[in-house]
């Protein structure tokens, strides 16, 4: 007994030593400290700030190029036959000024390859007014009845294939769909833009029946369509490598061109030219949807003006009074009615009320309606307008003819011209060549 409780002591001394000894419990909220030997160590991280957006459009596309390094024989002919084309990158640059910032900034928006910024170019060479054989028309060369399609309005006064906005919305909406539609496969929706998506599933079905394959490079597509993607990839490789080249593309500022300003209602192409005193050339070509001597009536009302410019639209639209705007009156045509007494009795000009009514002779009929002219002066409008619908018109240079020749032929400017036919303004014309001119009916 006496033995048991010598151990019993002993064990407890030993218990309570070992307590002694033991460092703190996780139940002892004021345990130690860390010395200084164990506490951890703190790394300073430097943040460096975000580079600022380079001045150049040009070079901030170049940073996004991801196509630039495809290459085969196709893409090197394209690239080969742009280069022969010395001017050609110089020319399209400049004319892609006030619209490239706009498309850059829309397409990256929607996260799509900045190469798509570069397809007006293989499309239209920026050129708004550009019209091919087959009616497509504007920068994104959109066909009418595509147009139609998509949900572009086309109408008298108003084409939104022509429009900066409309054209350039629709373009891309269309481009990602054909992009969902082909297994996310770009170089097959652009095809598919290019020719129609119907004919590169037929071709696909074509190759698949064969054991072939179906990418874009393998499938038997039109000459043109053949053609298509490699140029927009050989211009990728001239953007993003223009010294190797040894081509030059003149900078573009990597800010807004445009403002949109509000006019307040209806108003003259030719008056607001001159409230922001500036030509009518460059107003057309910022406003290109806009096919007559006034504003659509159907549209927003709303004009696209060059930065330097705007506050001037702006203040001389603030001096406009009701007299001075566009303004329609409906009018039931009357049985015994004609144009002449209709310009009479609303005090205005048998051929205004034939453009704005698209009316072509004098043929009118009791009970339709027709639109007239009400408040304001229509001298300029008349002047500038003649009497019908711009056409494209073909013509064939003859010997002896200067662009100075042609343009007062045909009551246009060599600008536009120049512009609608993409041609070198130091070149000759040569007996021969066709060009392009858009003309109103006298």
């Amino acid at each position: 007994m006496k033995l048991r409780s010598i151990v019993s002591v002993f064990s407890m001394s030993l218990f309570l030593a070992g307590c002694q000894s033991m460092g703190p419990t996780e139940d002892d909220s004021t345990a130690n400290v860390l010395g200084p030997e164990t506490a951890p160590k703190v790394e300073v991280v430097t943040v460096e700030p975000p580079a600022p957006p380079p001045e150049d459009l040009w070079v901030r596309i170049r940073q996004q190029l991801q196509w630039h390094t495809l290459h085969n024989a196709q893409i090197g002919k394209a690239r080969d036959q742009f280069l022969a084309q010395r001017n050609y990158l110089p020319v399209v640059a400049g004319r892609a000024e006030p619209y490239l910032y706009y498309i850059v900034e829309e397409v990256e928006k929607r996260g799509m390859p900045i190469e798509i910024a570069l397809l007006p170019m293989v499309e239209s060479s920026y050129n708004p007014f550009a019209v091919s054989s087959q009616r497509a028309a504007g920068l994104w060369q959109i066909m009418p009845a595509t147009g139609r399609w998509l949900g572009l309005e086309q109408n008298w006064w108003y084409d939104g294939r022509r429009d900066l906005r409309d054209s350039t919305a629709t373009a891309l909406d269309y481009l990602e769909a054909l992009h969902r539609e082909f297994d996310d496969d770009w170089l097959l929706a652009l095809a598919a833009y290019n020719s129609g998506k119907g004919r590169v599933r037929r071709a696909q079905t074509a190759n698949r029946d064969k054991g072939l394959a179906t990418d874009y490079w393998s499938l038997k597509l039109p000459s043109e369509t053949r053609r298509y993607v490699p140029k927009l990839i050989a211009l990728s490789a001239l953007v993003a490598y223009p010294e190797t080249f040894g081509v030059e593309i003149p900078p573009i500022a990597n800010s807004p061109t445009f403002t949109v300003i509000k006019t307040g209602g209806q108003i003259e192409m030719a008056r607001a030219a001159s409230l922001a005193d500036m030509d009518m050339t460059t107003l057309r070509a910022y406003n290109a949807g806009q096919l007559r001597w006034a504003t659509s009536p159907e549209q927003p009302d709303e004009l696209l003006v060059p930065n330097p410019l705007a506050d001037r639209m702006v203040a001389g639209i603030a001096t406009l009074t009701d007299a001075d705007r566009v303004s329609w009156q409906h009018y039931k045509i009357q049985q015994g009615d004609s144009l002449i007494r209709i310009a009479r009795k609303f005090d205005t000009e048998v051929g205004l009320l034939r453009q704005v009514n698209h009316i072509n002779g004098s043929l009118i009929r009791a009970g339709k309606t027709m639109m007239i002219p009400i408040g304001s002066s229509w001298e300029s409008s008349l002047a500038m307008a003649g009497s019908g619908e711009p056409q494209a018109t073909g013509y064939r240079v003859r010997r002896g003819d200067s662009l100075y020749r042609i343009a007062g032929k045909f009551n246009v400017t060599i600008n536009e011209i120049i512009t609608w036919n993409s041609l070198k303004r130091d070149a000759y014309l040569q007996p021969g060549q066709k060009l392009t001119l858009w003309v109103t009916e006298t």
